[in-house]
């Protein structure tokens, strides 16, 4: 018997923790956040983790689980998580998936296998070198001669992706493509039913957007940001739209006006990346996100009724 898991997904702000926390109130069911950001402790207001109050008591998971200087991978949050949705079923409770980080929640429900860890010391550093030298085209020209399935996915601006890629096959002589192929060989053990909130008019989220980043701000965004910045934290930390902004504001590159813009922006320019990484999936059954709450619960739970969840 495969474990019934209930996927909400959909960009940010689209209300996907609403929606999660009014139908594990109703059919006994536990949060599993999937997003990429709130699994660091002291990332509250730039991430939008949901608070106590919005939990309403229902059992949220993964929430504040590292340190932002802490490293974190795919692999250790698809452990976390097997682990996290068994505890779940074994109390008699749905597991909810619930986030906007696509990769975290295909790699899960997929029950994806990873490569042996690579070092992450000399060549990795030297790598990191060669990018800053060298530049983003002439990785990704390397990557495209060994792995030119991953480069097409991979933008050579994306430092990080590339310097990974690279990693791995000088590590392990095999292309990250193919450790992707080997990944997917595992059965997945979920019974999944993917609901995703989406706004038929584009401007609408956008205005959602930009408001809840305000709201931050006025919450105390600022203050949290430097918070980071004196603790310290590591590179995906530190990259995270809301602080990466903000720390560019506290060194005198872009004023507080300028560095809220861009973040609003960046924001944006994320939730169409994430609509565009969701629309692949053709299992996954809209909600426009832009009725009434009622009306969403509604219609998700004639969808897990048919399912039969």
């Amino acid at each position: 018997m495969k474990t019934p898991v209930l996927v909400i997904a959909g960009p940010t702000a689209s209300g996907k923790t609403r929606l999660a926390v009014e139908i594990a109130r109703r059919h006994r069911g536990e949060v599993i956040s999937a997003d990429s950001m709130q699994i660091y402790r002291g990332m509250d207001i730039g991430t939008a983790k949901p608070t106590m109050e919005e939990r309403r008591g229902v059992p949220h998971h993964l929430l504040d689980i590292v340190d932002p200087a802490e490293p974190f991978s795919v692999a250790d949050y698809v452990a976390l998580a097997h682990r996290t949705a068994a505890e779940i079923a074994a109390r008699g409770n749905l597991p909810i998936l619930c986030g906007g980080t696509g990769l975290y929640i295909d790699s899960f429900i997929g029950n994806l296998t990873f490569f042996p860890e690579t070092g992450g010391g000399a060549a990795r550093a030297a790598l990191q070198e060669r990018y800053r030298r060298e530049g983003g085209e002439a990785l990704h020209r390397a990557l495209r001669a060994v792995d030119p399935e991953t480069a097409e996915k991979v933008h050579p601006n994306n430092a990080v992706r590339l310097v990974r890629a690279l990693e791995v096959f000088e590590e392990t002589g095999v292309p990250l493509s193919e450790w992707g192929r080997r990944a997917r060989q595992t059965p997945s053990p979920y019974a999944p039913l993917f609901l995703g909130l989406r706004f038929a008019d584009r401007a609408a989220l956008y205005a959602r957007i930009d408001a809840r980043v305000d709201a931050m701000m006025a919450a105390g965004l600022e203050t949290e940001a430097r918070r980071l910045r004196e603790r310290g934290a590591g590179a995906t930390a530190a990259a995270a739209i809301g602080y990466k902004e903000l720390f560019d504001f506290f060194d005198g590159e872009c004023t507080r006006e300028e560095a809220v813009e861009r973040i609003q922006l960046h924001s944006r320019r994320y939730a169409k990346r994430q609509m565009t990484w969701f629309r692949r999936n053709d299992a996954i059954h809209w909600l426009e996100a832009s009725r009434p709450g009622e009306e969403i619960l509604h219609e998700a739970e004639k969808l897990m009724e048919i399912s039969g969840m």
